[in-house]
């Protein structure tokens, strides 16, 4: 569905970068035998290809090229020595970033539509990373960053994304991002970029407590094994579908009042953050668990009453650490938080105010310590992308995107989480399920707004 028109390699200017290494930390190692991050980007462009490869096409590769001088890691690859080696990010003159441009015939209006459409939709605007290979000293070499820009004649293009988490988190990539539409909208002045800059040093990120050894015997085990870290090679069921899920500003303060009330009202002494993003999670992880337990006719709260559900999402910590992390960052400032609440709870009548205050206990908890993650059974919720990465202010100067997606959750089961894209306080939610279970999320989702 997306014909190949070009290819290209783009690297920083010749000589603006030197051979450098860089090394990874605690935060960034469990990331590396991780599939990549999948981000499409989508934008109104009333034209055809002809008038993008002759008027936007040069400048969008010289401005990223420029960019990418400053945020070189994105250019280089990440080097995954055999034990006791530890990984590193390798960059050397010639480094690149893998950058396609393809047409599409599809209907970008339904491409971008809200509605629950095949999961497979939106693969074809993916771009693949380059393969990785091996050294002769048995050194697995992964490629770090990969864009396909896909082609809508005269209704729209689309930016599509594919990197390595452990590089860099949402946010230092989203830094990259806001930098290259910044100096594309600038016609390749760099000076748009001085006062943002980001930070690359590893060495201001500490590990008192050891954490390091712990997570370099899993990658050792990774690495000793031939086994692939591309989401391409899982499969993915027949009738899946993905729909986006809007939870506007009004429904958000009626719960935040809700679940604030109770946690007032109760004899419970805890102390609980609530905010837009407790509430949304909160709202969507029990319509999720009611429509998967529908589906499977599993509601009987005497059918496994005690099973544990789990609630996985990213807290930042930048600034919340006992060492001093710049907010320009560029790595992994990522803490893993687990909540739990069982199938007794959920499932009741109270089941979304005792997510969220579950939710809101997990976040005090991750202020107050740095608290990891033991061994959990049950089953999983994961969250990725979040509100604040700002994902629609990537503005090249076409607007701001119409739809940004996360493709990667067709594989993981997570949903995605992003800022309302008409500058509303609403969250924007992601959701890939199998064609029954989103049939029954979208009843539960609706009936559940109308009694708010």
């Amino acid at each position: 569905m997306a014909k190949l028109v070009d290819s290209f390699r783009v690297s920083p200017p010749p000589g603006s970068v030197p051979t450098i290494s860089v090394p990874l930390t605690y935060f960034d190692i469990p990331w590396v035998p991780n599939p990549p991050v999948q981000r499409l980007f989508f934008y109104k462009f009333p034209h055809p290809t002809s008038h993008f490869i002759e008027t936007t096409l040069p400048m969008l590769k010289r401005s990223l090229s420029l960019t990418l001088q400053h945020f070189f890691p994105y250019a280089a690859n990440i080097m995954c020595p055999q034990p006791p080696g530890k990984p590193y990010i390798h960059y050397m003159e010639g480094g690149f970033v893998a950058f396609t441009v393809a047409e599409s015939a599809a209907d970008f209006n339904h491409v971008i539509a809200n509605y629950p459409r095949p999961v497979k939709l939106l693969h074809p605007f993916v771009p693949q990373l380059p393969s990785e290979h091996v050294t002769e000293d048995g050194s697995r070499v992964l490629p770090i960053l990969a864009f396909q820009v896909t082609v809508f004649p005269n209704f729209g293009i689309c930016i599509g994304s594919t990197y390595c988490h452990a590089v860099g988190d949402g946010k230092s990539f989203m830094h990259l991002m806001r930098s290259w539409t910044s100096v594309y909208r600038s016609g390749g002045d760099l000076t748009c970029l001085e006062n943002s800059l980001p930070f690359i040093k590893r060495d201001i990120i500490k590990d008192p407590g050891g954490i390091e050894l712990v997570l370099l015997k899993n990658y050792w085990d990774w690495v000793s094994s031939s086994g692939e870290n591309s989401a391409s090679t899982q499969d993915i069921a027949a009738d899946k579908v993905r729909a986006t899920f809007v939870l506007g500003r009004v429904h958000a303060e009626r719960l935040k009042r809700l679940v604030t009330a109770q946690c007032r009202s109760s004899v419970d002494t805890e102390q609980y953050h609530i905010s837009t993003f407790v509430v949304t999670c909160a709202y969507i992880w029990v319509c999720l668990i009611k429509s998967k337990e529908s589906v499977a006719n599993n509601l009987s709260h005497d059918d496994g009453d005690d099973e544990l559900y789990y609630f996985l999402f990213p807290y930042d910590g930048r600034n919340r650490l006992e060492f001093w992390v710049p907010t320009t960052y560029l790595g992994n400032c990522l803490k893993p938080c687990a909540i739990e609440i069982k199938k007794r709870e959920v499932l009741g009548e109270s089941g979304i105010i005792l997510a969220a205050k579950a939710i809101g206990k997990g976040i005090k908890e991750m202020e107050r310590s740095d608290k990891r993650i033991g061994t959990m059974t049950g089953r999983f919720t994961m969250v990725a992308g979040s509100p604040k990465l700002q994902v629609y202010e990537t503005n090249f100067g076409w607007g701001r995107p119409c739809k940004v997606e996360l493709t990667q959750i067709d594989y993981d089961g997570a949903i995605s989480l992003a800022e309302s894209r008409d500058g509303e306080s609403g969250v924007e939610v992601g959701v890939a399920l199998n064609k029954n279970e989103m049939d029954e999320f979208l009843t539960n989702f609706e009936q559940s707004l109308k009694l708010l």
